[in-house]
């Protein structure tokens, strides 16, 4: 299948994980990739990485603290300063937070709501009107197979997904007229720093069985390719898929039965 070509390509959280991986698989397709993310330097190796792999690719990396608004508005400011209006907005970036709500600390569940849900709206709402003048553009919002269900000991993480989900879903409506593509990405349990970010004790189990996990290369693979196809959502993985579907079958009251038998930490 062909993939669609960017002229320039925005990807949050590209230190690590799915970011670095959707850097990767975009950059034989773009002319100038942005990565943004907190950690400088592996933003450098990677930049490094990818320009010595992609001769004539430009690769602009930019340290930036996402839950911070004005940091968000600075990296915007200097992407238009320098003449870059991305045509693709991956956001990627986000955290988790695992364990009872009564439990967690503030401080961090503050900053994943502005992560997962204020810095993902706000990049949207910067950098939409300039695809709509250009009637072309697209937008994929990284989710989760757990914005479908109420998790315990993952309730605000889940809740912030579903916003996600629903936020993409509606905005979809709006743009499609205006050539734009919206797309949700929803993967089950994958191998990355998430797990270190969201656990609160070293080792944490998440329940998750390893025949579950998707490697991260098809994860990214599936998301191009449904963004190409304009697919509303993506669940990489079959069993995911299959996961999400018999999900969308039970009634409210049946999930809340399994949600509350579900083994807790």
């Amino acid at each position: 299948m062909s993939l669609t070509r960017y002229s320039c390509a925005l990807v949050t959280g590209a230190s690590a994980g799915l970011g670095a991986e959707f850097a990767r698989q975009l950059a034989p397709r773009c002319e100038t990739l942005v990565i943004i993310a907190r950690r400088a330097e592996r933003l450098v190796e990677l930049a490094g990485e990818l320009e010595k792999s992609h001769p004539g690719l430009r690769v602009l990396p930019l340290e930036a603290d996402l839950t911070d608004p004005n940091a968000r508005l600075q990296a915007v400011g200097h992407l238009l300063s320098k003449g870059l209006v991305p045509d693709l907005l991956v956001n990627n970036a986000g955290m988790g937070d695992y364990g009872e709500f009564v439990t967690s600390d503030w401080m961090k569940i503050e900053a994943m709501l502005r992560l997962n849900v204020e810095a993902l709206t706000h990049l949207t709402h910067a950098l939409l009107p300039s695809m709509i003048e250009r009637r072309s553009g697209a937008i994929l919002n990284v989710s989760s197979l757990a914005s479908l269900l109420p998790i315990p000991d993952f309730a605000v993480y889940a809740a912030t997904k579903a916003y996600v989900s629903s936020f993409s879903e509606a905005l979809r409506i709006e743009v499609k007229d205006h050539g734009i593509r919206v797309m949700a990405l929803c993967p089950g349990p994958v191998h990355t720093e998430f797990g270190e970010v969201a656990g609160r004790s070293p080792g944490t189990d998440f329940g998750a069985r390893e025949w579950f996990y998707v490697p991260q290369e098809q994860v990214v693979r599936e998301a191009l390719c449904g963004l190409a196809c304009d697919r509303p959502r993506v669940y990489p993985g079959w069993k995911v898929a299959a996961a999400a579907v018999g999900i969308s079958l039970l009634p409210l009251a049946i999930i809340r039965i399994v949600m509350a038998t579900r083994p807790r930490k």
